[in-house]
């Protein structure tokens, strides 16, 4: 299968193996429009591509993704962000649906949705430098893309609550010893070991493979939908509110922000 020529990601198969690059360096890979859509297509594209086993997606450069497009999202109500969220579960979908393993290779920050991008795929490699922040309260919005549904279910309530809530930054051995990350690598053989484990997964039955995967998500990931829809009807409240306003504003300023 031919994919064709991409802008925000880069895509090259060799050996049964695809890897998948977030190619926006200049935003530190944040998920904007053009990224998401060009992943969804992607994503169906390789569902039916007998060449490709298994996938591997990864950042440009040293950044895994910086999370979601905040300069997009300052002047939407609720009901276009409720609509644009959607879409972006529909990504997360795309990934738990698809009958073939990917294996997400964190090779630096993991923010916010980068976070949750990370967490939808089915085995995460990290590099020692990578850094895992679920940085949404500092901008005064809930977890999306999964977040809520995933990390408490991957390192437990109290765990999943004290790195929502303070938005602090934890390192790949730590993710590592908490379960969300199978195995940490030094930086410049991260994607090589991933390599390895990609082309022997490319080599395993892929009837048997994809069905695993499918059963295996059935059964632990069964009430996700009304977390997806919980989520986007939260986050359309807080993308209204004052304190997103004010999040958003010192962000770009690079001050503290001051919630009320």
């Amino acid at each position: 299968m031919t994919y064709r020529h991409y802008e925000a990601i880069s895509v090259n198969v060799e050996r049964g193996v695809c890897v998948v690059t977030l190619n926006k360096p200049e935003i530190k890979n944040a998920i904007v429009q053009e990224m998401r859509d060009e992943l969804l297509d992607f994503f169906s594209l390789v569902a039916t591509d007998d060449n490709v086993k298994s996938i591997i997606l990864t950042g440009k450069e040293s950044v895994f993704s910086a999370g979601g497009d905040l300069k997009a999202l300052q002047n939407l109500n609720s009901t276009q962000i409720r609509n644009r969220l959607k879409l972006s579960q529909g990504l997360i979908r795309s990934i738990l649906n698809l009958e073939k393993p990917v294996i997400a290779v964190v090779n630096g920050v993991a923010t916010g949705a980068g976070f949750s991008l990370a967490m939808a795929c089915d085995i995460v490699y990290a590099a020692k430098s990578a850094v895992f922040i679920q940085g949404f309260i500092k901008i005064g919005v809930v977890p999306d893309m999964g977040s809520l549904y995933f990390l408490p279910r991957l390192i437990g309530r109290h765990r999943a609550m004290e790195m929502m809530l303070l938005g602090g930054k934890v390192n790949a051995e730590q993710m590592e010893k908490l379960g969300v990350v199978n195995v940490v690598h030094d930086d410049d053989k991260v994607l090589d070991e991933a390599l390895i484990i990609a082309r022997k997964l490319a080599a395993s039955p892929r009837l048997a493979m994809g069905l695993t995967k499918k059963l295996t998500n059935s059964s632990v990931l069964s009430d996700i939908e009304d977390t997806f829809e919980l989520e986007a009807f939260a986050q359309g409240m807080c993308f209204e509110s004052e304190d997103f306003k004010e999040g958003v504003q010192s962000f770009f300023e690079k001050r503290k922000p001051v919630f009320k």
